[in-house]
């Protein structure tokens, strides 16, 4: 009885302090009255206890006066104290919850919220995917320490608002304390390091708005390896990798690899996002995740051939994330497709300028032939993180974006691409949904594509080709299951016909039985009567 108590315990500490948190979903209305402006986050690392200590500086605006204050946290912690325009304030906190009242409501406009807090962080489970912290070792035995949440939200290591809605507009400051000897890296720029005794504070800051789940730290015994790079517009941004020591003699290669992979991001998406402040990577000991600035980097060196030169599919595709993601941002999780589709599509346009269209259409041929999730992409609006992250939203994404550049042209899809990655008024501060895009290109090209986009993205369908004989040498063919004029490629006889088909359909003659999309533009399902 004495064991099975102590394992019945041993599962329900385990139990108390897992995570399984999600991000997102519905904005609660006292958090949506709230703009935040900018975060600062002091904290001490503990390796050997596996601790944080400290405290997070929230700058807001409230919209109008409110009686209570909310911010996310995990539950885990103990939260010391909370001072709000530098008076400490009463506050509950409750399932990952903290509740913040004053003896009068807070008037509307700025607030400085500042929150003590300190304890065990979540051990993340299975980084990336399954997010927390990660205190493992390198192979010298030196402390290295990781941090992904991008399912979980940036709660369970500070309090925030945990809304993909909301980045602070005005940037970030993190002041990292750990062991002498340790290195903390973080976003944007380091302003400086101080040592106390047997600590070091590294001090990092990004005036850029940053999206919650990027602001965080790794630590490690690193050191930096560096590059400059060339802009597209001509400016000078610093490259540097946060290498663990014992692999630093293969961070020069890796950094060449990732000047190639900017000069191919720019050419189709527009200069690099964060040129006032550096192009980075930190290795970490998980696979990767885009972090600002920052790109954890978990591949181990381990490259492939693309058009004769070395390639990194997990910096390539981790890289690309600086234009979708963190530049270009979608308001809500059920638009999550933005980020990771039109990212992934961006990792098929490498192939084609590093091999040619015909290495392009190969890799889309192949992405093709693998969508057969019962899923649909955009599952409702307000969606939480768990929901939004299914398959679909990478593959189908990414052959989306192939199928509209057949529709409506190269000569308006890749403009108006770039411009989705470089006009204000969907990059940085400026959040985009499914429909924004959508308007975008139906502007663009004069027609009207929200046909296609509901098709694709809000059901699980395939499109429906019928091709009906009807005479020796004659075949219908039809659209059954989406209503819009479509282009289509038909292998005759006589070679590759484009026609404009619909649910009315089209004749082709042919003396041969007709091929319906032979180069694969289309997820499809062909009736031949």
């Amino acid at each position: 009885m004495r064991l099975l108590f102590i394992v019945l315990l041993s599962i329900a500490t385990i139990n108390s302090f897992s995570q399984n948190l999600k991000s997102g979903g519905v904005l609660k209305p006292e958090q949506a009255n709230m703009d935040i402006r900018h975060y600062t986050l002091s904290l001490n690392v503990d390796p050997e206890a596996k601790t944080i200590d400290g405290y997070t500086e929230i700058s807001l605006i409230l919209a109008q006066p409110a009686n209570v204050l909310l911010f996310d946290l995990w539950h885990g912690y103990t939260v010391k104290q909370i001072l709000v325009n530098n008076k400490v304030q009463a506050f509950g906190f409750d399932k990952d919850m903290i509740t913040i009242t004053g003896a009068s409501p807070f008037p509307a406009g700025k607030l400085l919220v500042k929150i003590i807090y300190g304890g065990k962080p979540g051990v993340a489970e299975r980084a990336p995917w399954t997010g927390g912290i990660q205190w493992e070792k390198d192979g010298q035995g030196h402390p290295w320490i990781a941090t992904t949440c991008q399912g979980e939200g940036a709660k369970i290591f500070f309090p925030c608002k945990d809304h993909p809605s909301d980045e602070p507009n005005e940037g970030a400051d993190m002041f990292i304390t750990v062991p002498k000897g340790l290195v903390a890296t973080g976003p944007g720029l380091l302003v400086g390091t101080t040592t106390k005794k047997n600590l070091s504070t590294y001090h990092w800051k990004t005036n850029y708005t940053i999206s919650n789940y990027c602001l965080v730290f790794n630590i490690g015994n690193y050191v930096k390896v560096t590059r400059e790079y060339t802009s597209v517009l001509g400016n000078k941004i610093p490259m540097e990798f946060y290498v663990l020591e014992e692999h630093k003699d293969k961070a020069p290669h890796l950094l060449e690899m990732m000047e190639r992979t900017c000069h191919i991001l720019e050419k189709y998406f527009g200069e690099y996002p964060w040129a006032k402040e550096r192009i980075a990577l930190c290795e970490t000991p998980h696979l990767g995740m885009e972090h600002q600035t920052n790109v954890a980097y978990g591949n181990k060196f381990n490259y492939t051939k693309v058009g004769g030169e070395d390639f990194d599919w997990l910096m390539n595709h981790e890289f690309g994330h600086e234009w979708w993601a963190n530049k270009v941002s979608n308001k809500d999780w059920a638009h999550m497709w933005i980020q990771e589709g039109i990212c992934t599509y961006g990792d098929n346009l490498y192939y084609r300028e590093m091999e040619g269209e015909a290495s392009y259409m190969k890799h889309m041929q192949q992405i093709g032939r693998s969508q057969n999730s019962p899923i649909p992409i955009v599952r409702g609006e307000q969606v939480d993180s768990d929901s939004a992250y299914q398959g679909p939203i990478y593959g189908k994404g990414a052959f989306f974006l192939h199928t509209v550049r057949y529709v409506i042209g190269d000569d308006i899809f890749f403009p108006t691409l770039k411009k989705l990655a470089t006009d204000p008024q969907y990059t940085y501060d400026n959040m985009v949904t499914t429909a924004d895009v959508e308007k975008l290109f139906s502007t663009a090209s004069g027609k009207n594509l929200k046909p296609l986009f509901d098709f694709y993205l809000y059901t699980a369908n395939k499109m429906e080709i019928r091709m009906h004989q009807t005479g020796d040498d004659k075949y219908l063919v039809q659209v059954l299951n989406m209503d819009m004029p479509l282009p289509l490629d038909v292998k005759t006889d006589s070679g590759i016909l484009k026609i404009t088909t619909s649910k009315k359909g089209t004749v082709v003659t042919s003396k041969t039985l007709p091929e319906i999309d032979p180069s694969f533009f289309y997820l499809k399902k062909v009736i031949i009567e």
